[in-house]
């Protein structure tokens, strides 16, 4: 539902969570208002008439639109998404942490009957589902809604008034926000999002949440806040439909093989030209066809699956979809890739990355709290430390090096 990992790919369709905080413009009474940047009214006025026109109630537009301020923090944070420049294995082991691993096995608990009901519906493997839950919003925490998340609809209004490349995209996906409201499945104090308007779960843009959402526990209404069902089962509806997901299929296996190889083949032949999985298991499904792929020479290679591909519909960026693959694997009990990547660390257990954090933050890096989880504020943070100590490359990945050196420091 999200396009490759860079600023202006993150905001097509729905927007990758970051961990980015900004000061964003609550919906104001009118005793609160403020003065209107130049030019916004006259905006608001005509975009009022097209959204009019396109069936807006009266009623929606005074609830939603009629004193909104635009919230200019956007721009900021359009401008200035943290730049962290991560080796892949620095990006798999930051999503596949210890804190996802482990509180993904909790929520699987919570949730079995759902998981099971979708795979019976869908025929999409619970790993994957939960992965993506996990990444996009920390398993639906409440805390990443109430600390890392602003009001849309000041967002929306200020990136459709005033984003020169792309107005009328941003103007669509406000109209999509005001027919949310307008059919009575949420309000515009519960929309909260990222500064790019995605929401809940699972990080929905409100095209998504209007076109590929469904009601899948019954409730009458389509929302991506709350419990679960309405995120997990349209996610699963979206991995059928966008990424053709083939039930019964993994996403793929780690492998052995003597050299590369293109092209896409049935597992059983792959075997036969003397590739062979990781763990010296046999293919389940022989029949099954894959292609291989590297990401980096030296490290493990893998046969893909057309769900893996089906999942980098999601996100298309071939390392968003091993972590989410890799992931899920791991919270139903898989171990780490065989093969190691080139220079790679282990993964920081949770203990290790609480510890870090603590330490950083008696330092004077703020980490936006010690609950070992690792967001921008925690990058950001090691990227300081690592600048003042003088460790190169300062790139904000807190793992055993980092973690090193705060222990002499104490």
């Amino acid at each position: 539902m999200k396009q490759a990992d860079s600023p202006d790919n993150r905001i097509a369709r729905r927007a990758l969570l970051q961990f980015s905080l900004g000061a964003a413009v609550l919906l104001t009474s009118p005793a609160q208002v403020l003065a209107s940047p130049p030019g916004f009214d006259e905006w608001r006025e005509g975009f009022r008439v097209r959204a009019m026109a396109k069936g807006i109630s009266a009623g929606t537009w005074q609830r939603a639109m009629a004193r909104v301020e635009p919230d200019m923090s956007v721009f900021k944070q359009m401008r200035s998404q943290p730049e962290f420049h991560e080796q892949v294995w620095q990006y798999i082991n930051r999503r596949v942490s210890d804190w996802r691993i482990i509180n993904g096995k909790i929520a699987l608990k919570n949730n079995e009957a759902l998981f099971a009901r979708i795979e019976r519906d869908f025929g999409v493997e619970r790993g994957t589902l939960l992965a993506l839950w996990g990444v996009e919003s920390a398993y639906g925490d409440p805390l990443v809604q109430q600390n890392h998340m602003t009001p849309v609809f000041p967002s929306l209004a200020a990136l459709a008034w005033n984003e020169p490349r792309r107005k009328a995209y941003w103007e669509a996906e406000l109209i999509n926000a005001l027919r949310i409201v307008d059919k009575g499945w949420s309000t515009p104090e519960e929309m909260r999002g990222s500064w790019a308007g995605a929401m809940g779960n699972s990080q929905w843009m409100p095209e998504v949440w209007l076109n590929v959402g469904i009601d899948y526990d019954g409730d009458g209404k389509v929302s991506p806040f709350g419990k679960p069902d309405d995120a997990l089962g349209s996610t699963a509806k979206y991995l059928v439909n966008r990424g053709k997901w083939r039930r019964g299929e993994h996403w793929g296996y780690e492998v052995r093989a003597s050299g590369e190889i293109s092209g896409s083949r049935t597992y059983a032949a792959w075997q036969a030209a003397g590739v062979t999985r990781a763990n010296g298991q046999p293919f389940p499904q022989p029949n099954a066809s894959a292609q291989m792929w590297t990401p980096v020479a030296g490290g493990p290679t893998f046969l893909l699956g057309p769900n893996f591909y089906a999942v980098k519909s999601y996100n298309p960026s071939m390392n968003y979809a091993l972590a989410i693959c890799h992931l899920g694997d791991r919270c139903l009990g898989a171990p780490p890739f065989i093969q190691p990547f080139p220079g790679s660390e282990r993964i920081l257990t949770l203990a290790e990355v609480q510890e870090m954090q603590t330490r950083l933050t008696k330092a004077g890096f703020d980490t936006g709290g010690t609950d070992g989880r690792v967001g921008n504020d925690t990058m950001k943070a090691i990227k300081d430390f690592q600048q003042r100590a003088g460790i190169a490359p300062a790139d904000g990945y807190g793992g055993l090096k980092v973690l090193a050196k705060l222990r002499q420091g104490s």
